[in-house]
Order: structure tokens, then sequence, then C-alpha cells
């Protein structure tokens, strides 16, 4: 009997904080996978207004560009949605993309890439990263080369239902950037992934 997995929001809201006065740019195809910055400088506030009613002798503390992030897995960790106010990334388990050890997509990929390229149309992103990983099961250069091809074979697909013009950014990171612990095989399944992301350029 089919099953069907049940998203689950598993950290509502993470907030990082950008002080006045760092720098603050955007991520770029080289920068670890998973930064992201607003490119927000912080409003302009008038302590002296008293429109903020302050109490007497009170300041204002420096000014700070939240950047608002929202992760959604599905039961099972299949795959998991981070939103913030920049950026949108979907990370797909090797598992459901592909057999063990293998760079060709399976049955089941083709939709779930399907439903990410249509989440790319929706935002009107021309530019998408395409990041492969792996465990820290055998060698690093093994997992290179698998991660980058599996990223290869993602981009193919994601590419056959997006605009003609848009630009990739493709890497493979073999076990680099883990984002769990690679000492139990629950873990590991986690970390071999691919990750799709691309700008929040639309209120969708």
């Amino acid at each position: 009997m089919k099953t069907t997995s049940t998203p689950r929001r598993i950290a509502a809201l993470t907030f990082t904080a950008l002080l006045l006065g760092g720098t603050v740019g955007n991520a770029r195809a080289d920068d670890p996978p998973n930064s992201t910055s607003s490119g927000s400088p912080p409003p302009a506030i008038d302590a002296t207004s008293p429109a903020l009613m302050l109490p007497d002798g009170a300041t204002l503390a420096p000014a700070k560009v939240l950047d608002i992030k929202q992760i959604v897995e599905e039961e099972g960790g299949e795959q998991r949605r981070e939103d913030t106010n920049v950026d949108v990334t979907f990370a797909l388990q090797a598992e459901v993309l592909f057999p063990k050890d293998s760079a060709k997509l399976g049955p089941a990929a083709t939709a779930r890439i399907a439903a990410i390229a249509a989440e790319v149309n929706k935002q009107g992103a021309s530019r998408v990263r395409v990041f492969g990983f792996t465990d820290d099961l055998g060698t690093y250069e093994h997992g290179l080369k698998l991660s980058k091809e599996r990223a290869d074979a993602v981009q193919q697909e994601l590419a056959k239902n997006l605009n003609p013009g848009t630009t990739f950014d493709i890497r493979g990171y073999s076990e680099d950037y883990p984002i769990a612990d690679n000492s139990s095989e629950e873990g590991r399944k986690k970390n071999r992934r691919v990750e799709v992301s691309f700008p929040r350029t639309s209120g969708g």
C-alpha cells in the first residue's frame, strides 16, 4: 500500500542578525553552499524622534537586518525546503533520486525535480545553484566525482522545465558541508543529497 509523507515544519523561524556597518553581499557560487545574506542595509532610524517614546536616558541599540529562515521537511527527511527572505533551497536525499553509488536518475526523480522547477519558475529566478554532496564513506576523490555527476544529472533534468536563458552554478562537494552526523547511517543518508537553490524574487 502506498503511503504519503506529510510535510512537517522542523524549524519555524530562525533569525540571523547582521550588524550595522558589517559587509553584506550576495551569495556567490564559490561561497559555502548554505551561505546567504540579505543584501539590504539596516533601515535609517532617527534616534531623537519623539514617536519612539524612549524612556529618559535610554538609547537605541545598533540597527540590524534579520534574515528569517523557515525549514519544512517531509516525514523521513527525503526532501527538505529552506526559505529565507533572500532565497529558496531544496535538498533531496540521493536515495530519492539515484540508485546506490550511481548518477543515473531513478523513476521517482523526474516528478520531484519538475516540482522544484515549477517553484523556480514561480519565483522568476534566472540563476540556479545545483550542488551535490556525499557522506564520508569511500574516498574523498570518489565523492567529488559522484557528487558532481549527480549535480549535473539534476541540472540537466531541471533545464528541461526552465527558461533556456537560465544560468546554472553546478558544484560537487563530496563529504564537505555535512548537515548531519556521519557516524550513523541515518546521518549519512541526510548528507547524501543534492541541493537546488535560487533567489527569491517574488512574493510567492
